[in-house]
């Protein structure tokens, strides 16, 4: 794939809103890590926080910038008509889906990366001033330790499966906006959906399917026996959501007239 893998790196690099789109995605993980960092705060009696996964809320607000991203590496070129360009110089075109996937989740692995390690630094500095230090029960964050290092890294995968989830999604309804409201929805609807129900199955049967809960379940390092799904497992979740997305996108671009 040497010849698509090119292709589409020159697309996105030549793109001046791919730049823009990822250090915003940087810039409002840190933001809104910092800001959560901020506000919490540990009594002398102790707290129950998850500290990096409070650390890390800011991959929430971040995975939108990530989606957003995905969706337009594709439907781009579907509103412009040069995906007919694309598709008649690279025919093959489950190779140029697998180029714009591969691309995407490199530059989503490197940017998220930064913003993963922003946004536990951020809270680092800001978390002791709130109560949260060895005396009241709270350990300095550090990467030395396996569960933090774990959550760290798990949501640096996390922002490359939302990567492929958008892209998936996009690649089948060739719209940006019809995209972008179907893999928000996918995210924040059925996030929400576990709060609006009372019955406990239907609640924990909700919050297994959903792919934000589901995948940021690997940012938990305390009570783990409490969650539905384990953090492997729950990533595991939305890593079948992203191969889903992507092999129905990949089969209707297969079927369909450019």
């Amino acid at each position: 794939m040497t010849r698509e893998l090119h292709a589409e790196w020159t697309k996105l690099r030549t793109v001046t809103s791919t730049a823009w789109l990822l250090l915003a995605g940087v810039t409002l993980t840190v933001a809104v890590s910092a800001a959560v960092a901020a506000t919490v705060s540990c009594p002398a009696a102790g707290c129950r926080y998850d500290t990096p996964k409070v650390a890390l809320t800011g991959v929430q607000a971040g995975q939108a910038i990530v989606a957003i991203l995905a969706v337009l590496t594709i439907t781009g070129e579907y509103g412009t008509g040069m995906i007919r360009t694309t598709l008649a110089a690279m025919p093959r075109r489950d190779a140029v889906l697998a180029a714009k996937a591969t691309i995407l989740t490199g530059l989503t692995l490197a940017t998220g990366t930064m913003a993963v390690l922003g946004s536990l630094l951020a809270a680092r500095l800001i978390l002791p001033g709130n109560g949260f230090v060895p005396a009241h029960g709270q350990a300095p964050l550090s990467l030395a330790d396996g569960p933090t290092l774990r959550a760290a890294v798990g949501s640096v995968l996390y922002l490359a499966l939302i990567a492929l989830l958008g892209l998936g999604v996009a690649t089948a309804v060739r719209d940006s906006a019809t995209a972008i409201g179907v893999v928000f929805g996918l995210l924040y609807i059925l996030a929400v959906l576990p709060v609006m129900v009372s019955e406990p199955d239907w609640q924990r049967f909700l919050w297994r399917i959903s792919p934000m809960e589901a995948g940021l379940a690997i940012q938990s390092t305390t009570r783990l026996s409490s969650l539905p799904l384990g953090p492997w497992e729950g990533l595991g979740v939305l890593a079948a959501w992203a191969a889903g997305a992507l092999l129905t996108g990949g089969l209707l671009l297969r079927l369909r007239d450019a």
